[in-house]
C-alpha cells in the first residue's frame, strides 16, 4: 500500500528564488543545483518558503524512487522519498522540510516509466535494473557529497534559520545521515530509522540463519547462501569486479559499519527501529558501544512487532498493511528533535 496523495499535475514559474528553481502543484518548490558529479534536484516542501525556520532534510531510502509519480488518471501525486507515509505536514510547521533526488532520477516520473515496485528503471532493457547511470552514482559518498552542497546552498537562504539544522535518515538513508552527520558540523539532531548500523550485506546471512530456525530451510541450504553472499562479498572488495560491475559499488561503501561514525557524533541521536525488522535486529547492540565510550547521547526506540516500514506483523511472519505507524514514529521523532535540549544523561528507551 502506498500512501499518497492524488493531485492535478500542475507547473507554476518561479523566480523570487533563483534561475533553477519552479513550484510544483502549489506544494512544494523544486531546486535544481549545477554540480561537477551530475545535477542535483531537491524539493524544499512550501510553493513560497518566506517564513525564517530551521532545515529538517530527510534521507530517503535505496532505489531510483521518484519524488512524484505522475499517474495517467489520477495525476501527479508527491512521494518524496517516503514523506507520503507519514503527515510531514506536521514537520513543516516547525522546519522547512528538504528531501533530495535520488540521483541519475527524475523528480517526476510518468507512470508508464516506473516498474512495480515504483521506481525509475530508465533506459535498463530489464525494469527490475536500474540504469548503469544509477548503478555509477548509486553509492555513499556521493549521497552524502551532495547532501553537503544541497545544505551549503540552503544555509545562504534568508529564510533558513541556521541556528538548528535536523537530519533524519530511514533505511539506506540512515547510512547517509550517519556520515553526513559526522563531516557536516553544522548538524545538530540526528535521527536514524530502520537502518542496520553494522553495514548491509550481513543482514543476507541473519535472514538464511533465521529461516533455518524457522524450518523454511535447512542448514545445507543455509549454509550455500551464506558461502554466496561471502563470494558476492569478495567481488564487491576486489578492484576489477569493480570496474565491470558498478552495481557493486552500492554493496561495498553500504557495507561498511557506520558505528564509528556515530559514535564520532557528540549531539543528540535518536535511533528507532522495528523489533521484526531484519535489516535493523542488529542495532540492540549500539548502546553497548556507547556504554564503552562513556557517551549518553543517544536516545533507542523499538516499536514492537512491527517491520522495516513499521507495519505490524501477523503470525505468519507477513506484514498487516492494515495497520501502519510511520504516524506515530514521525511524531514521536518530532518531539523529541523540537525539545531545545534533550536528555543526554543516560541511554533513555521510549517506552510504547
Amino acid at each position: 500500500m502506498k500512501y499518497i496523495l492524488f493531485i492535478c499535475l500542475l507547473f507554476t514559474p518561479q523566480t523570487i528564488f533563483g534561475q533553477n528553481t519552479r513550484v510544483i502543484n502549489h506544494e512544494s518548490t523544486l531546486f535544481e543545483l549545477d554540480n561537477p558529479n551530475g545535477k542535483i534536484d531537491f524539493l524544499v516542501i512550501d510553493p513560497a518558503p518566506e517564513s525564517k525556520k530551521p532545515l529538517f532534510l530527510f534521507c530517503q531510502g535505496s532505489l531510483p524512487i521518484p519524488l512524484y509519480f505522475n499517474y495517467k488518471k489520477e495525476g501527479l501525486s508527491l512521494f518524496g522519498g517516503g514523506l507520503s507515509n507519514f503527515n510531514y505536514q506536521d514537520i513543516i510547521k516547525s522546519y522547512h522540510l528538504v528531501v533530495i533526488s535520488m540521483p541519475e532520477t527524475p523528480v517526476i516520473v510518468d507512470e508508464s516509466q516506473l516498474n512495480d515496485s515504483y521506481w525509475y528503471y530508465g533506459d535498463s532493457k530489464d525494469k527490475n535494473i536500474p540504469s548503469i547511470a544509477y548503478q555509477k552514482a548509486d553509492y555513499l559518498d556521493n549521497y552524502v557529497d551532495r547532501a553537503i552542497a544541497v545544505l551549503d546552498y540552503l544555509s545562504g537562504k534568508p529564510w533558513v534559520d541556521n541556528s538548528q539544522l535536523v537530519v533524519f535518515g530511514h533505511s539506506q538513508g540512515g547510512h547517509v545521515a550517519t556520515k553526513l552527520a559526522n563531516r557536516y558540523k553544522k548538524i545538530s539532531k540526528l535521527g536514524l530509522s530502520g537502518t542496520n548500523i553494522f553495514g548491509r550485506v550481513d543482514q543476507d546471512i541473519r535472514q538464511a540463519k533465521r529461516d533455518v530456525q524457522k524450518g523454511k530451510i535447512s542448514w545445507q541450504q543455509a549454509s550455500q547462501k551464506i558461502e554466496q553472499t561471502y563470494a558476492f562479498y569478495q567481488d564487491a572488495n576486489n578492484p576489477e569486479k569493480l570496474k565491470n560491475n558498478p552495481n557493486l559499488r552500492s554493496w561495498k561503501s553500504f557495507s561498511q559499519p557506520a558505528i564509528d561514525d556515530l559514535l564520532g557524533f557528540n549531539k543528540p541521536i535518536y535511533l528507532v527501529f522495528g523489533t521484526e525488522d531484519i535489516v535493523s535486529e542488529l542495532n540492540d547492540l549500539v548502546p553497548l558501544y556507547f556504554i564503552r565510550n562513556h557517551k549518553d547521547n543517544l536516545t533507542i526506540k523499538r516499536y514492537y512487532n512491527q517491520e522495516h516500514n513499521y507495519f505490524e506483523v501477523q503470525n505468519d511472519g507477513r506484514p498487516d498493511y492494515s495497520k501502519p505507524h510511520w504516524n506515530e514514529v514521525m511524531n514521536a521523532f518530532l518531539v523529541w528533535a523540537l525539545e531545545p535540549n534533550p536528555q543526554q544523561t543516560t541511554i533513555k528507551q521510549y517506552k510504547p
